[in-house]
């Protein structure tokens, strides 16, 4: 029945769309975290897979167009309305180094998006969706994009305080990462695929929690 559907809209970048490392592909359907998080809620909840590779919270990337998390959350909301659950997993792309931007001001800019989901009115009702902010996992070592990405360990590893400041700023859920899972020593920014499956039974355990 599709009153009785509990749609949660999981936006992020490449790590939600599912970027394989390995192979540079996108790994299948059922291995990324959001294909796990769907198995493992099953009915009465709908999982809808909204990553974009090199996706910021809130910047233009100069190089790689389109990218900019902000401008496309608000009619990304409308455009699947109602819902009840939105995550939010960005911050990694912002920590390249042609941003230049502080882990505080990445927070700052998901706090933005939260703010902007919680005046959508895109939830059942018109109310406001369920906001899940995720704080991405820390970087690793950082292979080929070491260059690019010049101090993110360092920022990446402040993530967790910031993030979880901005949930409380904005009385809205939260979860840490980096307890759960660590990137892959491929490339220092993606996950392998244990590691998906780690993160996608996180969250429906968050979904869970928040839901029912």
């Amino acid at each position: 029945m599709e009153e009785s559907l509990k749609t949660v809209l999981c936006y992020g970048d490449s790590n939600t769309w599912g970027f394989n490392p390995a192979t540079q592909d996108r790994y299948p359907t059922k291995e990324r975290w959001t294909g796990v998080l769907a198995e493992e809620l099953a009915a009465p909840y709908r999982v809808i897979e909204e990553g974009l590779n090199g996706r910021t919270t809130a910047w233009d990337d100069p190089i790689e167009e389109w990218r900019n998390g902000k401008t496309y959350l608000l009619p990304c909301l409308w455009s699947h309305m109602p819902i009840n659950l939105v995550t939010i997993m960005l911050g990694t792309n912002d920590l390249k180094e042609r941003f230049s931007v502080s882990a505080y001001d990445i927070s700052a800019a998901t706090g933005a998006l939260v703010d902007i989901t919680q005046r959508s009115a895109a939830g059942p009702k018109g109310n406001a969706p369920q906001v899940l902010l995720i704080a991405p996992p820390v970087v690793g070592k950082l292979t080929d994009f070491a260059e690019m990405f010049e101090d993110a360990v360092a920022k990446s590893k402040k993530f967790a305080e910031h993030y979880r400041r901005v949930a409380q700023k904005y009385r809205c859920h939260f979860l840490d990462t980096a307890p759960i899972i660590t990137s892959s020593d491929l490339d220092g920014i993606h996950l392998d695929g244990d590691q998906h499956r780690k993160l996608g039974l996180a969250v429906a355990r968050r979904v869970r929690e928040i839901l029912d």
